[in-house]
């Protein structure tokens, strides 16, 4: 099971804040900034089943107050979440069906495979799994002529990424995030754990790597032929 929810809102973001995959970790507290443009996508982690409780004690401003310790270029936004109705809560779950298809039906996606949002990866995943099935599907379709074993090969395509993915991210729930919203992560160890966050720390540009590599995917598929614009 995994350790914690996440609370989903939206930040402004300005032409001077840095761009990419933003982690922001403190003593009680994860989160993520996902670069959007003209806006973040943020991520705070709360312990699993804590968000009741939270609401009812914790004034909505202590959300932007706890970035901006971490992360002074958000100190002039510490206003920007007003009120708990911007805030959405995400009951985290991280588990795939052992079989995504049966006759006549196939799964993709969070259907086939919940991911955590850990490295906001569940999109992409799901569109990769949508042409996956179609390159794989698409002919067959065409001629009615799709069997079980055409299902399958869509999942065995789409395993591998998934596992990977989903593995990554179980390192991360077991090393960060669960000490931190369970209040055992000591912020002055930070400097020796764990290397990645070290190293995006240290060199800020490597912080677009990441969204990168999301993007890509683990095993990237090509667009099919018909799909493709002239």
């Amino acid at each position: 099971a995994t350790p914690f929810d996440a609370w989903w809102y939206r930040i402004p973001r300005h032409g001077t804040d840095p761009a990419g995959l933003i982690p922001v970790v403190s003593a009680d507290r994860v989160a993520v900034l996902f670069d959007r443009g003209d806006y973040w996508q943020s991520a705070t982690l709360i312990a699993k089943g804590s968000d009741t409780h939270l609401r009812a004690e914790e004034p909505v401003g202590e959300i932007m107050r706890h970035l901006a310790e971490v992360v002074p270029w958000l100190a002039d936004r510490t206003g920007a979440v007003r009120d708990w109705d911007e805030v959405k809560l995400l009951d985290v779950k991280l588990d795939r069906l052992d079989r995504w298809y049966t006759d006549g039906l196939l799964c993709l996606g969070d259907a086939a495979h919940a991911m955590s949002p850990i490295g906001g990866v569940g999109i992409n995943l799901a569109v990769q799994d949508a042409v996956a099935a179609a390159r794989i599907l698409a002919p067959k379709l065409l001629s009615h002529t799709v069997t079980t074993a055409d299902l399958a090969r869509v999942q065995r395509r789409r395993l591998l990424p998934t596992a990977v993915i989903q593995g990554m991210q179980r390192v991360a729930h077991a090393r960060v995030v669960r000490p931190a919203v369970t209040g055992r992560l000591n912020i002055a160890d930070l400097p020796r754990t764990p290397l990645p966050l070290r190293i995006f720390r240290r060199i800020p540009v490597l912080r677009s790597l990441p969204v990168f590599l999301v993007a890509r995917g683990v095993l990237p598929e090509p667009v099919p032929q018909f799909a493709r614009r002239p």
